[in-house]
């Protein structure tokens, strides 16, 4: 009883304790969930319409486009603009994909399996040209070739990995496809019905056709603005205003844009670092000079260009070098010589020059035994047997090969970064054998009996030693410009002090304006991915950290100049400013010269006002009229000439881009050619269908997108 007495003294401290207790526990649940969602929101690459895209989907879709251009061009790797340019195609096509899907929802459209179908068995389509299934007889998509290999996809799993392996990788490659045809026909099945709102009739047909042919003949009285002198307009704060209200929807922006002011330094060569290059250069064209076998020289100058020591085309060699050639004797070394346009130093030999084949055609019998001499006493023996008359194929099916006729071009193995001995001798052999010559040739593997067929394209050939290398900086150079660059920095801390001192230091202030987060660097460097997060999430006037970024050689300060919100730019723009200010301008100038010609009757009145007049032709309402004196379009002009009848003079001053103009209309004739209304009707639906197209601006417009690709590439 007593222990329950002193509990009840204490109640409202337990009570107290447990609440503590409790609000900990929430408390750190509130944290945990804040932590996770900030977690979330840190991995969101972007969204679109309240639907959000993580990083690793990005990046899926990335690898599987990367993927696919990989495979259509042939390469192993493309370089980072290439892959920029993948992740903005990946990021268009998935915002587009993601508005149209919405759209087409609401109205009920899809893609069935029975129209894919309908479009496979057309063939028409060209991303089908893109595909493995063309038929090599017509040049067309052949869905029976897609049907055999699915079928044979199927057959091939858990049989034989390696060509499972191969099948998968086409498999991949026809999904992309048929995802990206169902994707692509959608959006033209929505842009076909939003086109059919647009519907034609005969009487507009008619007006059109009248539009386009009927033509005008003016006499035009010019009077330009520029012959009023700027300093002659008064332009009040309440005049800008005003235009700027009525201008106003020019100045939306629908992404948040950022300024910066920047000094972007790029290290290059010392005279010293030249100087060094040079004499290394010295040294290699002395070895190059004495070497009877230029190889083990161009290995050790760890040239840029290998030397395969065969006899290539001119279009192996980068341009400088190629165009050393001709004017080169059989065993000469270059100087040495400098190229600006790539900045390397290079030295060049020539070792031969010969006429040869660019295409051979051949057939081949491998012959593989336990060791080499019993394949060369093999293929000795196939070559004694096809001397004697022995069919080549056939012999070639007696060792399990089809002895087929293959052409080889120079150009398959010219750009090869190096060549085995046993490759060498291969295409050495092929480049020197007669046409219906054969030759064992004995590798460390095994023997070759290889027969030529036919020889083309006769082209000049060259072996061809090249020691080319970049002219380099020094860590020393480097580190000089470092530490001098990290100095001013560090001294200069604000954006007055940095515009300041700048020149004084040798450096140069440079702007970059309306950056978005849809750009992959700042400033056209590569590799300034951090000065992007940074410039994201600085405030105005903020000088960001020192940055080392291009291909390891540039160095970067910036400052953050302006923030432009997400939505109308205002007066305090300069850009806007300009703008208004010129219209402004344009408006108070056409008052004054309509004030001028205020109650002329004739075109000779307005030429004694001081206008300049000339005869114009061909005048058309459907097309804006150029104005020489002026050089100007001016679409005004072209409606008012339109609408005034033959004889008459226009008393109505027009103002148009850059002028103000009278004129009297001499004569209007139609063009040669009859009204055919079906025809007209159809021109109208295309341009209707064209303006429709326009329709995917407004739809970003409203999508709410969010792109923070910057965060992550």
């Amino acid at each position: 009883m007593a222990a329950l007495g002193k509990i009840r003294s204490r109640g409202g401290l337990l009570i107290g304790i447990i609440a503590l207790g409790l609000f900990a526990f929430i408390a750190e649940e509130m944290v945990r969930s804040c932590e996770t969602t900030k977690n979330d929101q840190r991995q969101q690459v972007g969204e679109v319409l309240g639907e959000k895209i993580n990083f690793q989907e990005f990046q899926k879709l990335v690898d599987e486009n990367t993927e696919i251009i990989k495979m259509q061009q042939g390469t192993e790797n493309l370089n980072e603009d290439q892959l920029n340019q993948v992740k903005d195609m990946v990021w268009s096509t998935y915002v587009q994909t993601k508005i149209i899907e919405k759209e087409a929802k609401e109205l009920g459209l899809t893609v069935t399996d029975g129209e894919l179908q309908n479009i496979l068995k057309q063939g028409t389509n060209p991303l089908l040209m893109n595909t493995p299934f063309i038929n090599q007889q017509t040049g067309r998509f052949d869905v029976n070739q897609l049907q055999k290999f699915l079928a044979e996809y199927k057959a091939q799993q858990g049989v034989n990995p390696q060509m499972a392996q191969q099948y998968n990788s086409l498999y991949k490659y026809w999904n992309f496809i048929e995802k990206t045809l169902r994707q692509q026909t959608l959006a033209q099945k929505y842009q076909a019905l939003l086109g059919s709102c647009f519907i034609s009739n005969a009487i507009e047909a008619k007006a059109s056709f009248k539009e386009e042919n009927e033509e005008a003949q003016v006499e035009l009285a010019a009077l330009p603005y520029s012959s009023i002198d700027d300093s002659k307009v008064t332009i009040e704060k309440s005049d800008l205003k005003a235009k700027y209200n009525e201008l106003k929807p020019r100045f939306e922006q629908f992404v948040e844009a950022r300024d910066i002011k920047y000094i972007d330094i790029e290290v290059v060569p010392s005279a010293a670092d030249r100087a060094a290059i040079k004499k290394d250069f010295e040294a290699y064209h002395n070895d190059m000079v004495a070497a009877a076998d230029p190889a083990e020289v161009v290995r050790k100058s760890a040239s840029l260009i290998p030397y395969l020591g065969l006899p290539v085309t001119k279009a192996a060699y980068p341009m400088d070098i190629a165009a050393q050639l001709d004017s080169m004797a059989v065993g000469q070394t270059s100087r040495v010589f400098n190229n600006a346009q790539d900045n390397t130093m290079n030295i060049v030999k020539l070792v031969s020059k010969t006429q040869m084949p660019d295409s051979i055609q051949y057939r081949q019998i491998q012959v593989a035994a336990e060791t080499p001499e019993a394949s060369k006493a093999t293929a000795d023996s196939i070559y004694r047997a096809l001397a004697a008359g022995a069919d080549f194929e056939a012999l070639a099916k007696k060792y399990n090969q089809t002895g087929e006729k293959l052409w080889i071009t120079t150009a398959q193995y010219q750009a090869a970064p190096s060549m085995d001995k046993d490759t060498k001798n291969f295409i050495n052999s092929l480049n020197t054998l007669s046409a219906n010559e054969t030759k064992v040739i004995n590798f460390t593997q095994g023997s070759v009996v290889l027969q030529v067929i036919d020889r083309k394209a006769m082209v000049n050939k060259y072996v061809a030693a090249v020691v080319k290398k970049t002219i380099e900086f020094s860590k020393d150079t480097y580190s000089a410009a470092y530490n001098k660059f990290s100095s001013f920095v560090s001294a200069n801390d604000t954006e007055e002090k940095i515009v300041k001192n700048a020149a004084k230091a040798g450096y140069t202030v440079r702007e970059a304006n309306d950056i978005t987060t849809a750009q992959h660097n700042l400033a056209g460097i590569h590799s300034t991915r951090d000065a992007m997060k940074w410039l994201f999430e600085a405030k105005e006037k903020e000088v960001s950290p020192m940055y080392e970024c291009g291909d390891n050689n540039h160095l970067l300060v910036a400052v953050l100049d302006k923030v432009h919100a997400k939505g109308y730019r205002g007066l305090d723009d300069a850009q806007v400013m300009d703008m208004v200010k010129a219209e402004v301008m344009k408006d108070k100038k056409a008052e004054m010269l309509m004030e001028k010609v205020k109650g002329v009757k004739s075109v000779n009145e307005a030429k004694a006002k001081g206008a300049t007049v000339t005869a114009i032709n061909q005048v058309t309402f459907a097309a804006p009229v150029f104005v020489t004196v002026t050089g100007s379009t001016e679409p005004a002009l072209s409606g008012a000439i339109a609408a005034t009848a033959k004889g008459k003079f226009c008393k109505t001053p027009v103002k148009g881009n850059a002028g103000v103009y009278l004129f009297s209309v001499t004569g209007k004739t139609m063009r040669p050619g009859k009204l055919d209304i079906k025809t007209q009707e159809a021109k109208l639906n295309q341009r209707a269908m064209q303006m429709a197209a326009g329709y995917m601006s407004e739809l970003y417009a409203n999508a709410k997108i969010v792109d923070n690709r910057y965060l992550f590439f």
